[in-house]
Formats: C-alpha cells, structure tokens, sequence
C-alpha cells in the first residue's frame, strides 16, 4: 500500500476515534438497531492482518441511480459479533458533534454523520467466524456523494474499528435523480403569500404566475447548484415535439438559508437557455427554511441534501401520455440528462372516465439488501412497494397519508425513500399528507409537543415533495369525479380554527354533480379506530377529532375518511356519532346517510396491535400491510378494495351506487331546517 493511501487511510480512522470520543450513552428505544451500538466504548483497533475492500468502485457506469457492490473482508480475530458499517460522505467527521437531547428519537445512530446502514459480517458467510473470512453484497443508490466502509469488531455493545475500505463513487454523483410527480395548483393572477411558523423555523415567500390550465409538477434531486447549472424539464406529448420548462432549486443547510433566484442565476439562465428566461422570471420562487434547533436533525442525523428542483408543466391535455427527462445546463454550455420517463396528464375536474386511485398511509423504507439501518422497522415497506409497482398500469394517483419514511431527523434516508418509490413517483402524482414523524417537535408550533419529528419540524417533507397548497401542509386537489381534502392533523383542527375554516370550505365548494365522490384525507384517525391506543384513552379516535369535525362531514356528505397513524387496517360501517347509519356491510346503494371511516395505516412500518373491545362499527380489522385503492367507473358507481402487500389479493372490499338525488337527500343533520311559511 501507498504512503499517501497509508495518509488518506489514517485521516479516515482518526475521525472515526474522534467521533466514538465525543459521544455520550443514550438509552436504547429498541426500535432502532444502531441503538444498541455502545458507540462511548469504541476503541482504534486497526490490524495490519485485517481488510475490507469495496468493489467495483465506479458504479453507474450505465446511467443508473442504484448499483450493487461486493464487500470483502478479513479480520485475524473473528467473531459472530463483527460487523460492518456503511458510511457516506466517506471521510465522515466528529468536528461538529454535540451531545444528544433526551429524546427517544435520537438515541440512534451516535454517530457524528450517521452511518447509512450496517450488516453483520457473517450474514451471507456462515463460517465466518471459523475461516475469518467473508464478503457480502450491499445496495447503494446515488445520493451525491461518495462511501467507505468499515469492519468493525467487538460486537455493538463494545465495537473497535478493525480496518477501513477504499472509496467508491457514482460516475456522476450530483446527477438529476429520483423525480417526484405531484398535482399542479391552477392560478390565474398573481399571487403573494406570506406565510410563516414561528418565525425562527420556516419561512417562505412565494411569487408565482402559473395560467388557469392542467398542470403537473415535477421535483427531482441533485448535486447541482444555482451557480452551477441552470435545471429544466425537457418534455412533451409522446411522439410530439419537445418543449423545455424552466424548474426552481431549494436547498438547506443547519442554518438553512437559501433564496432559489438570484440575479446571478437569471443572468446565467439567460445566456444559456434564453428561451426560458422570459418564463423563468414569471415563476420566482424564494424560500429561506431553517430547521427546528432540534437534534438529530441539526446534529448527528444531519447530511448535506443537495439540491431539490421543481419544475411545473403546463397547459397539457387530459389523459394524454407525455414522457419527459430531467436536464441540466453547465456553465461551459454541456448538458446533464437524467433517463427518459412518462406519465398521463390528469383528467379535468368532473370528467367521466376510469379513474383509480391508491391510498396507504406509514409506508417508511426498508434495505433490498436485508441490512439494518435507523428506525429499521418498517418491514413492510417493500413488499407495498413493489405491489404497487407490479400494478402501476392500473393506478392513476397515489396518495401517502402521512409518517412517509421515518427519517426522523436523519436525512440520509429521504434519499432513500425517494429512490425506492421513484418507479411510483416517477409515473404517478405521488401525493403525500404531514405526519407526526414529518412535523411535530416541542416549540415549533405543531400541536402536539412530542419529538417525532426528530428536529425536522416539517422542512423535509414540504421540500422533497411538492402538494398543491399555500402553506404546503393542507390542501384539497381534484382528480376527475374525485375530490380530495387533505387535511394535516399535526396543527389544530377544532371549530374555530383556520384549518377547520379550509376543511370546510373544502368540503363546501365542490359540486357533486360533476365530482361526486368526496374523500376526506388525514394522517391521524380525527374519526373511528380500534386501536389499543385509542381504546386505552376511551376515545376510539383522535381525542378533540370527530367531535370537531364530525358535523362537517355529515353535513357535506362526505363519503370516505381514510386515516393512517394506526398501522393496520380497519373499515366502519357508515357512521354518524357513533351510530351506523345504514345496515349494509358491502354493497350501498343511495344514501349512506352517514360517513365510512377507513385506517390504511399498513403501508409498512411496525403493525399496531387492535383492541380486544368489541364494537358496533368496526366491520373489518386486518393485522396486516395492505392498502386501499378506490375506482371510479363513473358519476354513479365507486369500487373501494383493500388489498394485502404480502400478495396483492383483495381481502375486503365494498361499492357505492347511487344517484346525484340521493347526494341531495336529506338525513341527519345534512340538511338546514325548513318552514311551512310561505
């Protein structure tokens, strides 16, 4: 080996010992399998007989975002406990660790940058401990950097670091990755908003002209700048002419200050694709974000997260198919292409034709490689995803209720959960709600003052996913004879409020003539569920949730609530103030006269167990990953399925008939009163 390589080495194990130094014990919360690691009694332990060498080192030599590498490795002393841990950016550093706070969200991983993940060295090589040798092959996917790897020995409650390996790297690490597909707004004038958290966690201002037209968003990562490259869209009808739409770029760092337009930019957009300037300055976008002073997310969960472009494309026409590719312009005028993609524009508001829609809530992310990494407890995760996959050419919408991928303050893995779903994403609207894990920390303004969010306080989500809203938390958005009104349980919902006033006006003004099947969506149950933790509290629900909002929904006619939070399945019988209002179980026919309230919270994460109380209106429990999908045939006929990750089947299932008359029709509180007075 090389002297220089002998330094470059020394540099890497040398920071390792500074961080194993500079971190204190956190109790274990269990979940997490980096939590177990006793990272406070980790000791340099490099041995000359020892190695681990990472091949190949070049990965997506064809253009691929995920790529897979062989481990290899030897220590003169092993043991069932050694294990290796998957580090990027490589040369990680202790120079800006602090203690952690208590909370149980950040006991894992102590780790000044966090590994990604790690595996045991005899998981694919039984007899490692007899022959001290053994290899395993590990995924990783672009995330604008590169990674080394590291053997370790001593088990997790005692771990030394044995060797470091080589560096390996994507051909293009800052490449266009991962593009995320989202329902467009219509705007016709434009429109100002100024809207804020306290003013210390999130700001933002928004000047944007869009046309009053179809519109579908694009969002998508890369290692790229504002003052490197000039990011856009190349898209069109497929087999049609092309046409470019310029995207805006956010970023953030710990302080996280960023404007996305400078005149620097313009200049540059300019010069190097002057046919979108004069568009470019009709869409200006300035954020400036600043995470919550929370950890981990602002400590050892921290990484660098790139930048995150969005690009809206306009004027398409209704369930026409496009294709479109990311691109970036270099400064010396060389192009940057992602691969080509497509999807179907939505149908117009009202419009009569097939529509299929999925709806699932908790998914997470999970390892194709079967290692472990943080919050390593949403087993299902994968098995949903590739369900949806396998049935892509029969779902036109997707929407993730909330708890998207636990990050919970560790930013490495919204990397991940958007290179897992990107064959979803890229296709569909992939329309996400805000969840506890996305949102909530003590102080911030959530209203619920736990630490799930892990110090995200929100930022993550509303950057890496872009929702059709003013204030990119609760929105409504229609999609052909649906309307959905999405609400975010993680602020205040009561009567009174300005999220109860949206609610409303939500549900209000859509016409059920031409969108009759009205969808209340929300990441917590605000209506029934027989979870043991909402039995335990008596409420059958979220506590303050459907005696707020319950009167909405009865008077507007709401067909279906569908909640995630509870991590399982379970269907109500059409229900109004704890009363089933309609006797059928399956197929309803005219009114319901009441609301069906549905938990899709199965989508991945650890299952949640159900009460053993029984009660009148639960109809179906399934202690199982699955999610629910809803198709509409027409004006007057609504297929609802739930269907098991596991193999896809349908395992519960109901239809609504009925015509707009019986929308109209009078029942219980649905209606004003009247008078005889003429």
């Amino acid at each position: 080996m090389t002297d220089p390589m002998m330094r470059e080495l020394g540099l890497i194990l040398l920071s390792v010992l500074l961080i194993f130094a500079t971190l204190e014990v956190v109790a274990s919360h269990g979940d997490q399998p980096l939590s177990t690691i006793s990272v406070q009694k980790a000791t340099f332990a490099l041995h000359h007989q020892a190695y681990i060498k990472v091949s190949p080192t070049l990965l997506g030599l064809k253009g691929q975002n995920t790529d897979w590498v062989t481990v290899e490795f030897s220590s003169p002393n092993p043991s069932v406990e050694d294990w290796i841990g998957v580090f990027s950016p490589s040369n990680f550093s202790a120079s800006s660790c602090t203690a952690p706070a208590d909370n149980p969200w950040v006991e894992p991983p102590l780790l000044c940058s966090a590994p990604i993940k790690y595996q045991y060295a005899n998981y694919s090589t039984p007899k490692y401990k007899e022959t001290g040798k053994g290899s395993l092959k590990l995924q990783l996917i672009n995330q604008r950097s590169d990674f080394s790897f590291a053997l370790f020995s001593g088990g997790l409650s005692n771990p030394k670091v044995v060797a470091v390996s080589n560096k390996v790297a994507f051909s293009n690490p800052k490449a266009p990755v991962y593009p995320r597909l989202a329902q467009g707004k219509v705007w016709n004038e434009y429109c100002e908003q100024f809207f804020t958290y306290p003013a210390y966690y999130y700001f933002a201002l928004e000047i944007i002209q869009l046309k009053s037209d179809s519109q579908m968003t694009v969002t998508w990562t890369s290692g790229y700048g504002i003052g490197e490259a000039v990011p856009f869209v190349e898209w069109g009808p497929k087999g049609g002419q092309p046409i470019r739409s310029p995207a805006g770029t956010l970023t953030f760092d710990r302080n996280s200050i960023s404007c996305t337009i400078s005149k620097d930019y313009l200049l540059k957009t300019r010069n190097a694709l002057p046919e979108l300037f004069l568009k470019l300055k009709r869409h200006l976008i300035c954020v400036i974000m600043l995470m919550c002073s929370g950890e981990p997310a602002r400590t050892v969960g921290w990484r660098d997260p790139g930048f995150i472009h969005t690009s809206f494309l306009k004027e398409l026409w209704p369930n026409t198919l496009y294709t479109y590719k990311l691109g970036h312009i270099l400064s010396n005028g060389t192009y940057v292409w992602s691969q080509e993609y497509k999807f179907r524009a939505s149908p117009y508001p009202g419009q009569n034709s097939l529509q299929r829609v999925v709806i699932f809530g908790d998914m997470g992310k999970a390892e194709a490689d079967g290692s472990n990494e943080y919050n390593d407890f949403q087993h299902g995760s994968l098995n949903t995803t590739k369900q949806l996959i396998r049935d892509l050419n029969n779902i036109d919408i997707a929407f993730l209720i909330g708890d998207i991928c636990y990050a919970n303050g560790y930013l490495s893995q919204w990397d991940q959960f958007t290179a897992q779903a990107e064959p979803i994403a890229s296709t569909v609207p992939f329309m996400i709600a805000s969840g506890n894990h996305e949102r909530d920390w003590p102080g911030s303004g959530s209203f619920f003052g736990n630490k799930d969010s892990g110090g995200e306080c929100g930022v993550l989500a509303e950057t890496m996913f872009y929702v059709p809203t003013e204030n990119r938390a609760k929105y409504s958005t229609d999609y052909g004879m649906f309307r959905f009104c999405v609400a975010d349980t993680e602020h205040d919902w009561r009567e009174g409020t300005e999220q109860y006033q949206f609610i409303e006006h939500c549900l209000a003004s859509v016409d059920r003539r031409k969108q009759p099947w009205l969808i209340f969506l929300a990441h917590r149950v605000l209506g029934y569920s027989s979870a043991t933790f909402y039995a335990d509290t008596g409420s059958f629900g979220e506590p303050m949730g459907r005696e707020s909002l319950q009167k909405l929904w009865q008077k507007y006619k709401v067909d279906i609530a569908i909640y995630g939070h509870a991590h399982h399945y379970e269907r109500t019988c059409p229900i109004y103030q704890n009363i089933c209002t309609n006797k059928e179980k399956q197929h309803y026919k005219g009114a319901m006269n009441g609301t069906i309230h549905v938990v899709a919270g199965g989508g991945g994460a650890g299952l949640a167990e159900f009460t053993t109380l029984n009660t009148k209106w639960s109809l179906f429990k399934d202690y199982d990953y699955g999610f629910v999908k809803l198709t509409a045939f027409d004006h007057s006929s609504l297929l609802f399925e739930y269907k098991k990750s596991s193999d896809g089947k349908v395992y519960d299932s109901f239809t609504i008939s009925r015509d707009y008359r019986d929308i109209l029709a009078c029942t219980v509180d649905s209606c004003p009163s009247t008078t005889l007075a003429s």
